[in-house]
């Protein structure tokens, strides 16, 4: 797999000026004080409890190799890291009757 390197980086990803966010438009306030209960997946529950610790060190040895033009991509690895992440899905995954 060739890996297109023609567009340009995006935001402060690449250590360039800050994207402006893209704005979307604001539904209306319920009326009469109504409220709107969110309630999440158990799956979704499990990646918010993920741990959502972040190894500062490796982002930025990351990031310079990526710089370098030394980054390697393994496309074995991540379809073992999707197989195996649909894996635990599936097994979590209520059963139909």
């Amino acid at each position: 797999m060739k890996i297109d390197n023609t567009l340009k980086p995006l935001g402060r990803l690449a250590g360039g000026p800050a994207v402006p966010a893209r704005t979307t438009p604001q539904s209306p306030a319920p009326q009469g004080g109504a409220t709107t209960d969110v309630q999440l997946s158990s799956a979704s529950a499990q990646l918010g409890n993920a741990g959502g610790v972040i190894d500062a060190d490796r982002v930025s040895e990351i990031r310079q190799a990526i710089a370098e033009g030394r980054f390697q991509i393994n496309p074995e690895r991540i379809a073992d890291g999707l197989l195996t992440s649909v894996r635990q899905l599936l097994r979590n995954a209520p059963q139909e009757s």
